[in-house]
């Protein structure tokens, strides 16, 4: 791990909580990744104005390439087949609309509001990470 690894991450994080603040003091929205993009995509019903939605959908894309361009380009390397990503992207998105919400509304939002069904949902996405995590390693081993 690169020495400036911790700062670049301590960074990225205080950035997210900023702007999940800054959209929620000014616009009284919560900055939840799934519920912008069925905004946007008109899949889901009120939340932010559409016009808002498409605007924060399209900026994580393009802040990630002003990032890469300005930072440096991350070294992707993909491991798994493309078919079995794109059923895991699917899996997360139905995970995402079941659970009402998703890791960035439910995890910095909403714990951040002392929610109840957010602290309840973030706890659920971390259990079931370190389930995953420790059968991959210690059962199939991998």
């Amino acid at each position: 791990m690169e020495p400036i690894a911790p700062l670049v991450a301590i960074s990225g994080g205080l950035l997210i909580g900023i702007a999940a603040a800054l959209l929620l003091l000014l616009a009284g929205r919560i900055a939840g990744v799934s519920g912008m993009l069925a905004t946007a995509s008109t899949i889901g019903a009120g939340g932010a104005p559409r016009s808002q939605a498409v605007a924060f959908v399209a900026g994580l894309p393009l802040g990630a390439t002003l990032i890469a361009f300005l930072v440096r380009k991350p070294d992707l390397i993909v491991t798994s087949s493309v078919p079995l990503l794109i059923i895991a992207g699917l899996l997360v998105g139905f995970g995402t609309r079941l659970g009402n919400g998703c890791t960035s509304g439910h995890g910095v939002c909403g714990i951040a509001r002392l929610s109840h069904r957010s602290i309840a949902a973030t706890a659920t996405f971390m259990a079931s990470a370190a389930l995953v995590v420790f059968i991959q390693r210690h059962v199939v081993g991998g």
